[in-house]
């Protein structure tokens, strides 16, 4: 039976396009090589869109990219467009209707990269953050009183269901499972001071942790977890957090593994689709100067695969990054590799394109 995938492509702002296109050249390689198909769908959300349409994300859209198999995302930000407005026009659109209630961020240093922890490398820095991601601080809730006056009074409230944390934590325990690592799942959370929401995610845990006797389990509170990721990171195997906190740590996770450059994510929806990103911003200074480093939006594409069931595909584009990594990037940042962009996805593809 052949294999076939349909894949939205939202190439988004700023270097979004740039990146994504060597992505796509690398999925080109390696689906030629593992007979697979992919029809790509390309659709022009972000800045240019909403300035001239005032339209973030039609209606239509959205029902159109139900029926596909992945979303492959590039960079949603603007400077002609206030802050906020395209993140949650399209990002945190998509997010929620799509219920794409899974963040999962891979921390891992490759060989060749440089980490700002001393005396760590590539076996002590190896873990995964699943991350909550259509509840808490992010639904919504919340609002104003008295706006604009000395008696004004803002309030945001995280929200937290017994679905909506249960599915999470479901997820994790199985993912901690499979990988087959450690099988050390660590709870990040704060109930010394979050008393109502981190007493449900805790008890939630500790009732699925008598379903996965194989799993070891852990707490941490978000600020140990900050303090222990810096100085032994070989301490972790899966972290399952919150909406908030899971946004922040996963920010720190990127930066010891090597920085934005190599620090990819993916938005998934178990029983739907799921959408793919590298985790850097549009970077528009960067734009159009084939200067931006690709390879997190290439290990995206990897992220992608894999979910779709592609593992050989995926192994061979992890392993062609490593192997550029090693022998041809002299660093990750926007005009230091030593390589354009167009270079390095060049570079990646032939080496996943071998036999």
């Amino acid at each position: 039976m052949e294999r076939s995938y349909k894949i939205a492509v939202i190439p988004g702002d700023g270097t979004g396009p740039e990146v994504v296109s060597e992505g796509i050249k690398v999925l080109k390689a390696v689906s030629g090589v593992e007979g697979f198909k992919v029809k790509l769908i390309y659709y022009d959300f972000g800045g240019e869109r909403y300035l001239k349409t005032g339209e973030a994300l039609p209606d239509s859209a959205m029902e159109e990219l139900r029926q596909l198999d992945a979303i492959y995302l590039g960079a949603i930000g603007h400077p002609g467009v206030k802050p906020g407005v395209l993140e949650k026009g399209i990002l945190l659109r998509i997010r929620f209707e799509l219920d794409l209630y899974i963040n999962l961020r891979p921390v891992k240093l490759y060989p060749g990269v440089q980490t700002p922890i001393e005396g760590k490398g590539p076996e002590e820095i190896d873990f995964v953050i699943i991350r909550e991601n259509t509840e808490g601080l992010y639904a919504g809730a919340g609002g104003f009183l008295k706006r604009g006056t000395p008696d004004e009074v803002a309030i945001q409230e995280s929200i937290n269901t017994r679905k909506g944390v249960e599915r999470c934590l479901q997820y994790a325990f199985e993912f901690c499972r499979q990988r087959a690592r450690g099988k050390k799942l660590t709870l990040c959370g704060k109930t010394n001071v979050l008393t109502y929401a981190f007493d449900l995610w805790e008890r939630v845990f500790q009732e699925l942790s008598r379903e996965y006797p194989d799993v070891e389990t852990d707490y941490a509170h978000v600020d140990a977890i900050c303090m222990w990721m810096v100085k032994n990171p070989e301490w972790f195997d899966v972290i399952v957090t919150d909406n908030m906190f899971g946004d922040i740590i996963t920010d720190l996770g990127a930066m010891i593994q090597g920085g934005m450059g190599i620090a990819a994510g993916a938005n998934i929806n178990p029983q739907g689709t799921s959408m793919f990103e590298p985790i850097g911003g549009s970077a528009p200074k960067y734009a159009g100067k084939n200067v931006i480093n690709p390879l997190a939006a290439i290990c995206a594409c990897q992220m992608m695969v894999d979910h779709l069931g592609e593992g050989g595909a995926a192994r061979r584009i992890e392993e062609a990054v490593i192997q550029v990594l090693k022998g041809h990037l002299k660093g990750l940042s926007a005009g230091e590799m030593g390589h354009s962009t167009t270079e390095v996805g060049d570079l990646v593809a032939e080496y996943a394109s071998k036999a």
